[in-house]
């Protein structure tokens, strides 16, 4: 009876091992991505502010470009960078939050 018990419980915690780890898996993937993003938006920020302010810049949507005046260009590129840390800095509590609730499944499951 106990060892079933104990057969139990060490599989319940086996599947949230599973379960956060693969979570963590996710968050990371994110974390990178949002990552890349923001190093995009930095790097065409800086080349815009090389630009002068008459240069023609065009964005380009799908598989068109569109002429947009640069500080649109440049306001869009600030604010997804903003947007990116801000993303960035809620996936790191969450990352956190996983890599607690991994060490604690695997602290559980050696008892």
């Amino acid at each position: 009876m106990a060892e079933e018990a104990n057969r139990t419980a060490f599989l319940e915690i086996q599947g949230r091992m599973i379960e956060t780890t693969g979570k963590l898996k996710q968050v990371l993937n994110q974390l990178r991505n949002k990552e890349g993003e923001k190093k995009r938006a930095y790097l065409t920020l800086e080349e815009l502010k090389q630009l002068s302010d008459d240069t023609n810049a065009y964005k380009s949507v799908g598989r068109t470009f569109i002429l947009e005046p640069k500080p649109v260009l440049m306001e869009e590129q600030e604010k997804k960078m903003k947007d990116s840390e801000d993303a960035i800095a809620s996936l790191q509590i969450s990352k956190s939050s996983l890599d607690l609730d991994c060490g604690r499944a695997s602290i559980l499951g050696r008892t």
